[in-house]
């Protein structure tokens, strides 16, 4: 049947554009980035008292079970959620709630056919304002149509299309526990082992930096053509960026397995290069000189804190140079220590690269059956579950 989205929701209201007096304690209230980019850590978030926490459950702002979560601003627009239990936690207004009516529809039917492409066109050409900062407009998508199957084909549905989306996130837990692990052999083995006897040296002792230089814009293309590109940290994940630019000129290179980093605000964020590529002069690639490229990587990482002194200077944006980065210093450990944490920790980055690629693979196979599943393409309904 044909409904309006409207009309299979119990609720649609998107979150609260309360402005919290910045406590230091008290019920976090999140945003999209807050979720997306954090993971759900709180230290950044903002936080409102129990008196304004209840206010907005009261008005709908907290989210329950069940409920659809849907990014209605500028990139995050094509992050949709299932709300797998309820929190005590309030949003703003950068998200919208979908609280769908169990008896027509499922919580995550629901969430992979507003991930459809029939449904993100609309949202595209109809529900979309603003330039600067585009953003949905929630009156308008309600009234977006939709074709509801029965239940049990919903089920059916869900659990071709969820069984690849749990093994992704299986390998995705798998990739942060190994990033975690080996963070913690470099403290281990590198930090707590420091002593007196390790060379005191700079960040080009034990690397090579290349400082990216951005091609001319109308060399830049999204359809494959010439070579990837990165620009700064925009396309950054978890380890590896996301492709969606690529270059015909392409100036300065990183190579397979270089740690990128950005080199403005916010200066020190890391990602490795999957495949040899273009970057721009938001990122600078560093190459290990004696192939040491697993110890390079995580040094970086340990910089964080020494880099961020940078995101304080500047004009208006800090950045950092390469002279500056050459120069940090850092304490260098006798080579058979280097080599020791090398054999350990390359193959756990080997893994997390292997489990990234199939990532992608399950990605790829998702997204191919998402649309034809919805638009009954693909027939799923004498499927055994």
């Amino acid at each position: 049947m044909i409904y309006r989205l409207k009309d299979i929701c119990l609720t649609v209201t998107d979150g609260s554009h309360y402005s919290p007096k910045g406590l230091n304690d008290g019920y976090p209230m999140f945003s999209v980035k807050d979720m997306l980019e954090y993971g759900f850590d709180y230290s950044n978030c903002k936080r409102i008292s129990e008196e304004d926490f209840q206010r907005m459950k009261s008005s709908g702002c907290v989210p329950q079970t069940g409920d659809v979560l849907v990014a209605k601003d500028g990139s995050y627009m094509k992050e949709i959620f299932v709300c797998e239990e309820t929190r005590e936690e309030a949003i703003l207004s950068s998200i919208a709630i979908f609280r769908p009516n169990l008896e027509v529809v499922t919580p995550y039917y629901l969430n992979y056919l507003l991930k459809s492409p029939k449904v993100y066109n609309f949202i595209s050409n109809n529900c979309v304002s603003g330039s600067a900062l585009p953003r949905i407009v929630l009156k308008t998508f309600k009234e977006v149509e939709l074709e509801i199957p029965s239940l049990d084909l919903q089920s059916k549905i869900v659990h071709v299309l969820k069984n690849l989306d749990d093994k992704i996130q299986n390998n995705i837990k798998i990739n942060d526990n190994l990033q975690e692990q080996a963070m913690a052999l470099y403290s281990n083995m590198i930090i707590e082992n420091a002593d007196e006897t390790w060379t005191p040296g700079v960040l080009s002792d034990i690397a090579v930096i290349t400082m990216g230089q951005s091609p001319k814009g109308d060399t830049y293309n999204e359809d494959g053509t010439g070579t990837v590109f990165f620009q700064g940290r925009a396309e950054f994940g978890f380890r590896f960026p996301t492709r969606r630019l690529y270059t015909t000129d392409p100036k300065r290179m990183a190579q397979t397995n270089d740690a990128l980093m950005s080199v403005r605000a916010p200066v020190g964020d890391m990602n490795v290069a999957y495949e040899e590529c273009c970057i721009g002069r938001g990122l600078a690639a560093i190459h290990s000189k004696d192939r040491h490229q697993s110890f390079v990587l995580y040094t970086m990482f340990n910089l964080r804190e020494q880099l961020n002194v940078f995101n304080g200077e500047g004009t208006v944006f800090g950045s950092i140079n390469k002279d500056a980065l050459n120069a940090i210093s850092i304490s260098i450990p006798p080579k058979e220590v280097m080599d020791a944490f090398e054999a350990t920790v390359s193959p756990m980055d080997e893994a997390i690269r292997n489990n990234y690629e199939e990532i992608c693979r399950l990605t790829e196979i998702r997204d191919s059956l998402l649309p034809r599943l919805m638009s009954g393409e693909l027939d799923v309904s004498k499927l055994d579950i």
